[in-house]
C-alpha cells in the first residue's frame, strides 16, 4: 500500500484567535473556509511544508508550535495533519487560493462554514487550544 499524501494544516494561533481561510478556488471548495496549509513537497519534514505554505499563501512567516493530535482524511490518497502556529513576521493577507481571512475568537469558531474535512481538526484544535502570545508580544 502507498503511503498518503501528507497535507499540513495551520492552525495559526494570535492572541486567543485562530485564522480562517476562505478558499476562492477550485470552484467546489469556493466560499467555504479551511485552516491555511497545503501539500507536503518531496524532501521536505510537515513543518517545512507549514512554513513554505504560509510564507506563499498569507505572506507571513510563521513557526510550527505543535502537532495537533489526530490525522484526517481528505481525498483519496490524501491526509491532514494539523500544527498549531504562530506568526513570526508579517500580516497575513489571502495571496492564493483564498479571498477573505478572518480572526475568530474560541466562542466565533463555528461562525463559519468550515470545509467537511476541516471541521474535524477545527474540533481538535478548539480541544487542544492553548493561547499563544499576541503577534509582536515579548
Amino acid at each position: 500500500m502507498t503511503q498518503p499524501i501528507v497535507v499540513v494544516g495551520a492552525a495559526v494561533l494570535d492572541g486567543g484567535r485562530l485564522l480562517a481561510a476562505r478558499r476562492s478556488a477550485p470552484p467546489e471548495l469556493a466560499g467555504r473556509w479551511e485552516l491555511p496549509g497545503g501539500k507536503v513537497e518531496r524532501g521536505e519534514t510537515p513543518e517545512q511544508a507549514l512554513v513554505r505554505e504560509l510564507r506563499e499563501e498569507l505572506g507571513v512567516t510563521a513557526e510550527p508550535v505543535a502537532r495537533v493530535p489526530g490525522e484526517w482524511p481528505l481525498k483519496p490518497g490524501y491526509v491532514l495533519y494539523v500544527w498549531t502556529a504562530r506568526l513570526v513576521a508579517g500580516t497575513p493577507e489571502p495571496l492564493q487560493d483564498h479571498d477573505e481571512l478572518r480572526w475568530l475568537t474560541r466562542e466565533q469558531v463555528w461562525d463559519v462554514d468550515w470545509l467537511d474535512q476541516d471541521v474535524a481538526a477545527v474540533e481538535a484544535v478548539r480541544a487542544a487550544w492553548q493561547p499563544l502570545p499576541h503577534h509582536g508580544a515579548s
